[in-house]
């Protein structure tokens, strides 16, 4: 099997499925709010099952449900003794996994509330949850790490160091999240935090979650235009627009209200939309592209057949032609299955 940096040689791709919480949470297992994954150890099975969907989907890349799973917004609910346990236990099935598939496994690091960028103390607390984090990842054979969802430049800083300092060697991913400035929350342009994690040694920088597909290309294309190596692309697969930037901004087009994050199903991109980007990053030449919270394996399987995957999901695309309604033969059954297509599309 191709290691991570041998797979984006040349050109080279990666798709990766990200989500886990919001495809989770639809399942009835993570809670918005508290956004834990608990769900490891409550019903791990739920967890491996959607590892398992998503591998079949295409994905090239496990990730260990760890979102969030640091000492500190464990602390927060309370739940901060199950740390190691937790994490060792997303990690394991996540390696265990991607073995029975042939997928690479990463293991994760998120954003904290804690980061303040006067405040070296904050660094240092910062600095040693992470430091934990990718210690237990890399002794349960993570082959790379994610460093995700930084709205400071700062803290992703934070966790490329703990990456190159304590992961023995493993690459890194380091994606920021892209609001509504174009810039992070500590006045650096993406353009040029990204430009400074690359060069501070991450394997692939980028932007993760909050814009949707079409708000988020153009970013993309102008730190791919700054960058010398792989960037990454994993918008949510909601439909944010000019004005309504971020899918925490996004309202129903029925009644007008702010939909995150329950009633978001009623923005949510469609199969046509995610083949649409993903035709769009791949011809931008991103090389490491996913879709973020709301990603689901149906619209994983779009991105891995436009980058040219052929899944055991893929058996399962649309195909009209076998409808006894819609399909080539429905006249075999005569005037009563063209009545019923007239009544169900209206014409």
């Amino acid at each position: 099997m191709k290691g991570f940096l041998e797979r984006l040689q040349n050109g080279g791709n990666i798709v990766t499925a990200e989500g886990y919480l919001w495809e989770l949470q639809r399942r009835g297992f993570t809670q918005f709010g508290s956004f834990l994954p608990e769900v490891v150890l409550e019903r791990p099975s739920a967890v491996r099952n959607l590892h398992e969907e998503f591998a079949l989907a295409g994905s090239d890349v496990i990730q260990a449900y760890t979102y969030y799973a640091h000492r500190e917004q464990l602390k927060r609910q309370g739940l901060e003794d199950n740390i190691e346990k937790l994490n060792r236990d997303a990690l394991k099935m996540a390696r265990e996994v991607a073995n029975e598939h042939g997928k690479l496994m990463a293991g994760g690091l998120s954003n904290t509330p804690l980061y303040k960028p006067d405040d070296p103390k904050s660094h240092e607390i910062i600095a040693e949850m992470f430091k934990e984090q990718v210690e237990w990842a890399v002794e349960e054979g993570a082959d790379f790490m994610i460093g995700e969802t930084f709205n400071c430049f700062g803290e992703a800083c934070l966790a490329l160091e703990a990456i190159k300092k304590h992961g023995k060697g493993v690459p890194a991913v380091i994606t920021l999240t892209a609001y509504f400035p174009d810039r992070t929350t500590d006045d650096v342009p993406f353009t040029e935090a990204c430009k400074r994690l690359e060069e501070l040694g991450a394997d692939v920088v980028g932007i993760n979650c909050a814009r949707g597909p079409d708000i988020m290309l153009p970013l993309v294309k102008e730190i791919k235009a700054v960058c010398k190596g792989p960037v990454a692309a994993l918008p949510v697969p909601y439909r944010t627009t000019s004005k309504q930037k971020t899918f925490q901004s996004l309202t129903d087009p029925k009644t007008g209200k702010k939909v995150y994050p329950e009633n978001l199903d009623s923005v949510r991109c469609n199969l046509s939309d995610i083949r649409d980007f993903a035709t769009a990053a791949k011809d931008a030449g991103i090389q490491y592209v996913g879709l973020c919270c709301g990603n689901a394996p149906d619209l994983t399987r779009e991105l891995a057949l436009v980058y040219g995957r052929n899944p055991p999901a893929a058996k399962y695309c649309t195909d009209h032609s076998k409808s006894f309604v819609f399909g080539d033969d429905t006249e075999h059954y005569g005037e009563e299955m063209l009545k019923l297509r007239k009544f169900m599309t209206g014409e």
